[in-house]
C-alpha cells in the first residue's frame, strides 16, 4: 500500500475519531461523512479504545505474554505493547499493519523496546504474517498467544473470505490461544456511514450482522460475557448499559484441542 494524502485512509479517520492529530482535510471529511449517517462513530472509536486496554489487561493476567495485534492502526495513547508489559514486562508485543503512516509512527515510537515490533504485512495474506522473519524472533506459535483483530475485519470483503483468513490463524495457535476482535455491527445507520465515508477510502466498510460475526469464533470458546457491545465486555467500574452497534468479544482455543 502506498501513502496517497489525496485519499481518505481508514487508520486517519479512526484517529480523528479519537480526537488524534495525525489526519489530513480530506480524512476529516470522510470521517465527518460517516459522523453525519451515524453520530455515535466517535464514541465507538473510544469505547474501542477502552475495550482494546481491558482485553490486553485481562489476557496478561491470564498469563498471556505474546501478543499478535493485526491492523494496530496508528499508536496512540495505552498502547497494547505498554498495557501488557506494565503487568508483565517480559511479554512480547508484534503489531502488523499495511499502512506507511502507521509503519513509520510506529517503528519510530518502538525503536528503543526490544520485545516489541511492527510488521509490515497484509491481513489478507496471513501466511505472510505467520511466517514473517520479524515476528518469528518474537512469537512462538507452540505458545499460547493472543491473536488481536480489533476493529480489523470489517474492512475486509467478504470476497477477500475473512473467514478463512481467521480460521488459517486459528490453526496455527497453540491451544490455550485467544483471539480477541471487535467488529461494527450491521445497523441501517452503519450502512450508510459506510457508504458514505469508506466507498472511496483506501479500505472499505463491511459491518456485519451479529450472527456474522460470531462466526468468526468458529473453533474458540466464547469467553464470559460472550460477544457484546464493547461499552458491556468486563467494564472497569459500573457496567454502562449504552447499547452501541459495535461488537467485542474474546474466544480461547481449546486447551484439548490438538494444534492446527
Amino acid at each position: 500500500m502506498q501513502y496517497d494524502p489525496s485519499q481518505p485512509n481508514a487508520a486517519r479517520m479512526y484517529d480523528y475519531y479519537l480526537g488524534g492529530k495525525d489526519n489530513g482535510p480530506v480524512d476529516r471529511a470522510a470521517a465527518e461523512a460517516a459522523i453525519a449517517e451515524e453520530p455515535l462513530i466517535p464514541l465507538m472509536a473510544r469505547e474501542n479504545r477502552a475495550f482494546l486496554r481491558r482485553v490486553v489487561r485481562h489476557l496478561a493476567g491470564r498469563g498471556i505474554r505474546q501478543f499478535v495485534d493485526i491492523g494496530s492502526g496508528l499508536p496512540t495513547q495505552a498502547n497494547t505493547h505498554e498495557i501488557a508489559q506494565e503487568i508483565a514486562p517480559e511479554a512480547r508485543i508484534v503489531y502488523v499493519d499495511n499502512d506507511p503512516l502507521v509503519l513509520a509512527h510506529g517503528r519510530a515510537l518502538l525503536v528503543t523496546n526490544a520485545r516489541t515490533t511492527i510488521i509490515k504485512a497484509d491481513l489478507r495474506e496471513p501466511d505472510a504474517i505467520i511466517g514473517h522473519p520479524e515476528l518469528k524472533e518474537l512469537i512462538d506459535w507452540s505458545q499460547p498467544t493472543a491473536v488481536l483483530m480489533i476493529a480489523a475485519l470489517h474492512f475486509i470483503r467478504d470476497s477477500d473470505d475473512p473467514y478463512g483468513i481467521v480460521a488459517k490463524l486459528r490453526s496455527v495457535v497453540a491451544p490455550g490461544s485467544f483471539l480477541a476482535l471487535s467488529h461494527g455491527e450491521r445497523t441501517r445507520k452503519m450502512k450508510r456511514a459506510a457508504k458514505a465515508a469508506y466507498s472511496k477510502a483506501n479500505a472499505p466498510g463491511v459491518p456485519r450482522p451479529r450472527k456474522a460475526i460470531e462466526r468468526f469464533f468458529t473453533g474458540f470458546e466464547l469467553q464470559d460475557p460472550g460477544l457484546v457491545p464493547v461499552t458491556q465486555w468486563r467494564p472497569d467500574l459500573v457496567p454502562r448499559n449504552r447499547v452501541i452497534p459495535f461488537l467485542g468479544g474474546v474466544g480461547l482455543k481449546p486447551v484439548e484441542a490438538s494444534h492446527g
